[in-house]
């Protein structure tokens, strides 16, 4: 499709048990800054979920890297936001899709480009989803207010692409991953008072049970020792002695069953 004057692409994958005439999830998974979307669909295992999922593509950025908007690299004429709305309307028109189950999944760049969505377009979303986010200031101005969302994130806390504790790339500084949290806690009225569970000797998750919107959860899982990877169980390795022990595709699915929009099927 043309959004603003520039074709844009993205990959669809529907489940075999589609009916068609029954609406089912709808995600949308956004790839991480050089990457290509076809890897990205392979290496997470989406597609194994049972609900259509879209893999968009972004366009070539600062030094020809692919990349999306709200980071310093992404083109100036990548208006993401704009074909994230297109992609929607065309994908209600031509698939059987529940609007009260549509998620948006990011990582690395792509997690930026989801914080930005999170932003500008939370009616359209039923819950966000960010692993290993480079969130720069850009991406997220004006963002103090505004309804709250559910969101689920991942981090892995020796991440040297994009340190948990925040950092600068290409002349631009990105937020901590505590920063970046604090904006969806505020925003559902949370009291910080984080309740930290432990999943196993590496792997933390941190939630914030007391807000003043409990239909908006906030959940960030801590992966001691954990890259910039996306988090899924290394063969070899026993439980706890690496960050990524768990699966970050089945932790997502399992918190979008939970946080679907009120009112939907």
């Amino acid at each position: 499709m043309s959004v603003g004057g520039v074709t844009r692409r993205f990959r669809v994958h529907v489940p075999a048990f589609y009916p068609g005439t029954v609406p089912v999830p709808l995600i949308l998974a956004y790839h991480g800054r050089a990457e290509r979307a076809a890897a990205f669909e392979r290496y997470t295992g989406l597609s194994g979920l049972p609900a259509v999922v879209v893999y968009p593509v972004a366009v070539p950025g600062r030094g020809g890297a692919s990349a999306w908007q709200g980071a310093p690299y992404s083109s100036p004429r990548a208006d993401d936001v704009g074909f994230t709305r297109a992609m929607l309307r065309d994908l209600r028109s031509r698939f059987c899709v529940d609007r009260g189950r549509t998620y948006a999944i990011g990582r690395s760049n792509g997690g930026g480009l989801v914080a930005m969505l999170a932003c500008r377009l939370p009616a359209d979303f039923a819950g966000f989803a960010t692993v290993g986010a480079a969130v720069y200031q850009q991406a997220v101005a004006g963002c103090a207010h505004g309804p709250a969302i559910s969101l689920i994130d991942f981090h892995g806390t020796a991440d040297r692409t994009i340190a948990y504790r925040g950092g600068t790339k290409l002349g631009a500084s990105y937020l901590s991953t505590s920063s970046w949290l604090r904006r969806w806690t505020q925003r559902a009225g949370c009291v910080d008072a984080p309740l930290v569970v432990p999943m196993n000797r590496a792997v933390d998750r941190i939630s914030w049970p007391l807000c003043a919107r409990p239909e908006a959860a906030v959940v960030h899982y801590r992966l001691g020792g954990g890259t910039h990877r996306w988090p899924a169980p290394i063969p070899g390795h026993s439980t706890g002695s690496v960050g990524d022990t768990v699966s970050a595709t089945e932790l997502i699915w399992q918190f979008f069953l939970t946080h679907p929009r009120l009112g939907s099927s």
